[in-house]
């Protein structure tokens, strides 16, 4: 009697969930509590990402890394662009690329817009972001047609452009009309000046979204801030250039992600304006102009696909060097580890 209740006595005081033995045999453990009830919940959070995220995956996947990987497979082949490919040549396409002077012509060129493309767009966007954030008469208006190129459609833009800077376009009549007929010069085909008229076209299309982004990135910093500055006698240029151009930062350097990235994949413009075979002669050839004149021009899709992904590889490597050494700062917040 005495023994069966020392049992029943060790059976009771031991802690949920653990092994219950009696005489030396073992039972079943016992749940936790409040287990079932985490599993169903953590069922039902997967479920709610998965139904919310799953679509999003689906598209990118169809439309992203599979066009990705075809173009990575038809690379290896001499393809027309239609049926089954089976000329197989290798990696000669990628060695065509890598020893052709045109496909280094216009990564140059490429780099050169990078370039020019922050320095040009970004000090004139953020002196244009901190004047419309003043309280000043009809900066709202100012506003939109600063941003009315943006959202003009690129063939509008090129068109446009193309025309008015023709040897007897609107531009060189103006500068004969003006008295500065001196000036006049062929902006479209001077290799010394091709590259300028290019960047100037693009400042004026894209500029209008730097200033706006700026504007977004000013109207997230705090009044109090540069109240408390104004209170100490701080001028208005010291309180740009210690407070708000240190708290702009973020956005700059996203900003300039976003530029760098659509600098190496400009296409549409160069070839609206210049075209397949007058871009490489005036010298504002592009990887993605170079692209399409020997590939789907040429009749030659495999070596296309090879040129593409030749350029979504540069702009992979940049991205990542841009992400792991600029936007590192900004980022190390915003992921943490999950608390064990």
């Amino acid at each position: 009697m005495s023994s069966s209740l020392d049992a029943k006595s060790e059976i009771d005081t031991q802690p949920s969930g653990d092994v219950q033995t009696v005489g030396g045999g073992a039972q079943r453990a016992s749940s936790p509590a409040g287990a079932r009830p985490k599993r169903k919940a953590d069922r039902r959070k997967g479920l709610e990402i998965a139904i919310l995220a799953g679509p999003a995956i689906i598209i990118f996947v169809g439309f992203v890394i599979l066009p990705v990987i075809m173009a990575a497979y038809y690379g290896f082949f001499k393809w027309k662009g239609y049926g089954a490919p089976t000329d197989f040549v290798g990696i000669n396409n990628y060695l065509i690329i890598f020893t052709d002077s045109a496909f280094h012509q216009a990564l140059l060129h490429n780099g050169i817009i990078v370039v020019l493309s922050l320095v040009m767009q970004g000090p004139v966007a953020i002196i244009l972001a901190l004047l419309l954030n003043q309280k000043i008469r009809g900066r709202s208006i100012i506003r939109v047609l600063i941003f009315v190129p943006y959202v003009i459609s690129e063939v509008i833009v090129g068109t446009g452009w193309s025309l008015m800077l023709q040897t007897s376009g609107a531009i060189n009549d103006l500068l004969e009309h003006i008295g500065l007929g001196a000036f006049k010069a062929n902006w479209l085909s001077d290799p010394k000046i091709a590259i300028w008229t290019l960047m100037i076209i693009i400042s004026w299309k894209y500029i209008g979204f730097a200033v706006i982004l700026f504007l977004a990135g000013l109207q997230s910093i705090p009044e109090e801030l540069f109240e408390a500055a104004q209170i100490d006698g701080a001028s208005y240029w010291q309180i740009q250039r210690r407070i708000t151009l240190p708290l702009l930062g973020p956005t700059v350097r996203i900003w300039a992600f976003l530029s760098i990235i659509g600098s190496l994949q400009l296409f549409d413009l160069v070839y609206i304006i210049w075209g397949q075979y007058v871009a490489s002669t005036a010298g504002t050839s592009t990887m993605a102009t170079y692209m399409v004149a020997n590939g789907r021009n040429s009749g030659n899709y495999g070596f296309g696909n090879a040129v593409a992904v030749v350029i979504f590889v540069i702009s992979l490597v940049i991205a990542l060097i841009y992400q792991r050494f600029v936007l590192r700062r900004d980022m190390a917040g915003a992921i943490t580890e999950k608390e064990k």
